[in-house]
């Protein structure tokens, strides 16, 4: 039961101070059934039944001299039956009466009101709530919830309904009430393990996974905001999803997986299905393949069991300290295939590329909004002095760029939408040894290349009636381009239309 501080400014009554003070609690631990606020010369206590409606029980504690203590007393002795008052010591204790009935609050309410009305209520309060819900959060409900809802992720906030993500929209339920820190807290530490509890209170933050047998697993992301704790489960099946379930194309996606050595990419911004495409790649391999699959994961999220292949899962601070030194050690392991949960600093990075660079195929993910820029955005965590020697090995091991965007589908539910970068052709090649994006960008739209852009993919989804063509227009990279495409004017660019850089000289990051 926290105490905080709350300006309510000059409200005339205290039944109004309690609406502010009660709003400012809710945010911040949930709905209370009893408040207490002290100032420099009052003090209340107010409590209710269940958690809506009016406070019906009260204390109030006075500071009062002549002629506000007659005037009060005045007020108390005319509504005796819903009120009384005593002096103890400087304070006058003003209480409403035990066990009224319903019908009795209107005149407690009117009494208060008028007590009011003969001092000056202070502007500031020194608060703490209590009583908060207690029963306690099923996770089974909540699992069952998000695959009966389709939903992505619920977030658990005090004061609030579970709030579910489905279709990449926040949407209010009714499962249950508005939850408090208190139950929030009791969830966190049913479903978490001991070792991220120790960080959970250390630094206030913290990530793990869980897993409800027989309906899913769950990336849970634990933290507190304005000093309380909220909860967040991204909702991940048991069953890893086949390429067709996740409506990719199947031979694309093939082809990458059978892509035997190299860096390859999957990238998109937060919440597109990076790490869904990720599953469903290995899972191909693993069924189809007779390897050794090592994964890097923080923390382990689709769980694979051996099919094929031998598939080892490393969670990053629980089997391992860093990506960088998994990736390095990953390499005295045997592995065909190393799976990387995300590049994110320049070590991990380094070390992708190191073991890229020697027959391994690596696969790993990445933010960002288009497949031409990553490259960039990858020479970006270095060192300028470092910079060139990045891109010459970039250019030597990426094998594939995939970005992907999840569009609002006709019917219901998203579709995802694919731009891939092959390192296929001179261009391409060209753009990631100078840095160079928009060369990269013209080198995927040429025929030669197997690559495709954003545009292409989206315009196919709309000419096959599966997005409307408000939600094409604003998934695209470039309108120009797509608008080209509707009206059958587009023609690819010529390589020569960005000579004005002379010999592909790029722009240095």
């Amino acid at each position: 039961m926290a105490e905080f501080i709350i300006g309510t400014g000059q409200t005339p009554t205290i039944r109004s101070i309690i609406k502010l003070i009660e709003e400012q609690i809710r945010l911040k631990e949930g709905i209370p059934r009893y408040i207490i606020a002290r100032a420099y010369n009052m003090e209340f206590e107010a409590e209710r039944e269940d958690f809506q409606g009016d406070f019906t029980r009260w204390i109030l504690r006075m500071r009062v001299a002549e002629p506000c203590l007659s005037r009060i007393l005045a007020v108390v002795k005319a509504y005796s039956a819903v009120c009384s008052a005593e002096k103890q010591q400087e304070w006058l204790v003003i209480t409403s009466n035990d066990n009224l009935s319903p019908s009795a609050y209107p005149y407690l309410f009117d009494a208060i009101d008028k007590i009011c009305q003969c001092v000056s209520l202070p502007e500031v309060w020194k608060v703490k709530g209590d009583r908060y819900r207690i029963d306690r959060i099923s996770p089974e409900l909540l699992f069952q919830a998000m695959i009966r809802y389709r939903a992505s992720d619920v977030h658990l906030s005090p004061g609030e309904c579970p709030l579910f993500r489905v279709d990449g929209d926040i949407k209010h339920s009714e499962l249950m009430g508005p939850l408090s820190a208190v139950q929030i807290l009791d969830l966190i530490k049913q479903i978490i393990p001991d070792k991220y509890w120790a960080e959970f209170e250390r630094s206030q933050q913290t990530s793990f996974s869980y897993h409800q047998a027989g309906m899913g697993y769950a990336r849970v992301s634990v933290f507190y905001k304005m000093g309380a704790p909220h909860c967040t489960f991204r909702y991940l099946p048991e069953r890893i999803p086949s390429f067709e379930e996740l409506n990719i194309p199947k031979t694309t996606m093939t082809e990458l997986a059978n892509i035997n050595h190299g860096l390859v990419l999957i990238t998109g911004m937060t919440g597109s299905g990076k790490t869904t495409t990720v599953a469903s790649i290995v899972d191909y391999i693993n069924s189809n393949k007779s390897l050794h699959i090592l994964t890097i994961e923080s923390p382990v999220e689709y769980v694979h069991v051996n099919k094929k292949s031998i598939i080892s899962q490393r969670n990053l601070g629980e089997d391992v300290q860093s990506f960088g030194e998994a990736v390095t050690g990953a390499l005295r392991h045997d592995p065909d295939v190393i799976v990387i949960g995300e590049m994110r600093d320049a070590d991990t990075i380094r070390a992708a590329i190191n073991a890229a660079a020697t027959g391994h195929l690596v696969i790993s993910t990445m933010h960002s909004n288009t497949a031409s820029e990553v490259v960039n955005r990858i020479v970006s965590f270095f060192h300028p002095a470092e910079r060139d020697l990045v891109r010459l090995q970039l250019r030597d091991c990426i094998r594939a760029i995939v970005c992907q965007r999840l569009i609002p589908k006709i019917g219901g539910g998203r579709i995802p939408a694919l731009e891939i970068m092959y390192n296929d052709i001179k261009a391409i090649n060209d753009g990631i040894l100078s840095g160079d994006s928009d060369l990269i960008r013209v080198g995927m739209q040429q025929n030669i290349s197997h690559s495709f852009i954003f545009e292409t993919y989206i315009h196919n989804l709309y000419k096959k009636g599966l997005i409307t063509l408000e939600n094409a227009k604003e998934y695209v990279t470039d309108l120009s381009t797509f608008e080209q495409l509707l009206l059958g004017t587009y023609s690819i660019p010529r390589l020569d239309s960005i000579k004005n850089k002379g010999e592909h000289e790029a722009f240095r990051v």
